[in-house]
């Protein structure tokens, strides 16, 4: 097994081909700083390349998920040019500089080869509501609350959450919540279709470990792989002929490897499959088919 690196924001553990990932500043409600943002960017890029990571599980120590961006900076917490302890700020002579951390977190979420369950035990603010919408299932527990606050801190929804959000509850609750920047409970979270479902607080671990199970116990993982980039990426074309190329040249491509083999034949025999095709070196020629899109 690969080694599992450490982070100064973050707990990374991997067991039995499923990464749980935490955030864990837990004296600080688990708020988000510019290094945890190249936590998170950093994590993502070593399950993605890790062949011992079948599924991404995100949640929270202590009492919150992620209670927002760190406020400790005061009145220039968001004036960026005014401050020099944000690590992601890069090239100051270059438009990188622009750049949102929650934005570059949600869209290397967006990115992954891995599916990633977000399991929220409390407090999810801020970018700690935004950085859960590219992730693939949302699950909370009972005690969990959710504020898209922006509005009600002179500033406005960030992390690319103005294309995910409106796709996942639609453009009417994406608003409502948007506007009046006020914090809501798991269960109206469950009714706007934020979340899959809700668990008491000491269950929400094990039904987000249920899930994963589920994937990587019985799925091939160049399929799930591709699966996720086809879902997602489709969410903006123009007409479902993009998605039947798509489909097309994966279902030709998949259909010649050993994987489709065993899906055929462990069916037919009635035991469980052991797909040989690994994420690390059997993603299809034609992958990814999207073009690069710089910041500029």
């Amino acid at each position: 097994m690969t080694a599992t690196p450490a982070f100064e924001t973050l707990k990374l553990e991997v067991a039995d081909k499923v990464a749980v990932l935490t955030l864990n500043r837990p004296d600080k409600m688990n708020s988000f700083t510019g290094q945890m943002m190249l936590d998170l960017i950093a994590a993502f890029d070593f399950t993605d390349a890790s062949d011992d990571v079948g599924a991404v599980i995100v949640t929270g120590a202590g009492r919150a998920f992620c209670a927002g961006a760190d406020l400790s900076a005061g009145a220039k917490t968001f004036d960026y040019d005014a401050r020099d302890d944000r690590p992601e700020r890069g090239d100051t002579g270059s438009l990188e500089r622009l750049r949102d951390g929650g934005g570059r977190v949600t869209l290397r979420i967006y990115q992954s080869l891995k599916p990633v369950i977000a399991a929220v035990n409390g407090a999810a603010v801020g970018v700690g509501a935004t950085m859960q919408l590219p992730m693939d299932i949302r699950i909370a527990s009972t005690d969990a609350r959710y504020g898209f606050v922006f509005a009600r801190r002179g500033i406005v929804p960030e992390a690319a959450s103005s294309w995910f959000l409106p796709r996942l509850v639609g453009i009417s609750k994406a608003l409502e919540w948007s506007y009046s920047g006020r914090v809501f409970g798991a269960e109206e979270a469950l009714a706007g279709g934020l979340v899959r479902s809700l668990h008491a607080p000491d269950e929400l671990l094990p039904a987000a470990h249920a899930i994963a199970r589920e994937i990587v116990d019985n799925t091939a993982p160049v399929s799930v792989a591709l699966t996720r980039q086809m879902m997602w990426r489709m969410l903006g074309a123009d007409d479902p002929m993009e998605a039947h190329k798509v489909d097309s040249r994966a279902v030709w491509s998949r259909g010649q490897t050993a994987d489709a083999r065993e899906g055929v034949m462990s069916f037919l025999e009635k035991r469980p499959p052991v797909y040989p095709v690994k994420v690390s070196d059997g993603m299809p020629d034609f992958f990814p088919w999207w073009p690069d899109r710089p910041f500029s």
